[in-house]
């Protein structure tokens, strides 16, 4: 075989972060990538937003929010989302709870119903006759 042979697979095109490009020959020819990288591309989660949010709504109440994890437990204990993903979607549900919270209070607040009551101490007194006294 001559040194400039046509490669019958050529390398896999995966490249790393530094730019690097993955030394290991691709599975086919029709693949760009080696059965390594080919497997790591394969593996993206689907898309589960429509089975999250389903009939949610806005995150508004907490009543949506507690859906919304109830939803990501099934799908964890169902091993259809990763752990990792599912700790930064039940991190980002906390802070909307917590951001829910504060607006009820603000609303609170803001409400002239639960405004604080004014006493006012230096009240003057009501006018009286003055009797004479005896």
């Amino acid at each position: 075989m001559s040194r400039h042979t046509i490669n019958k697979w050529p390398r896999c095109q995966h490249r790393t972060l530094s730019g690097r490009q993955c030394r290991a020959r691709s599975s086919d020819a029709a693949s760009r990538l080696c059965p390594r990288h080919d497997s790591t591309e394969n593996k993206r989660e689907p898309d589960l937003a429509a089975t999250l949010t389903a009939g949610l709504g806005e995150f508004t109440s907490p009543a949506p929010i507690n859906d919304f994890l109830s939803r990501l437990l099934l799908l964890l204990a169902q091993n259809r989302i990763s752990p990792r993903r599912a700790a930064v979607l039940a991190y980002i549900t906390n802070q909307l709870l917590r951001t829910v919270s504060a607006m009820e209070k603000e609303a609170e607040d803001n409400d002239p119903k639960n405004a604080p009551v004014k006493i006012i101490w230096d009240i003057p007194r009501p006018e009286h006759e003055h009797r004479d006294q005896p």
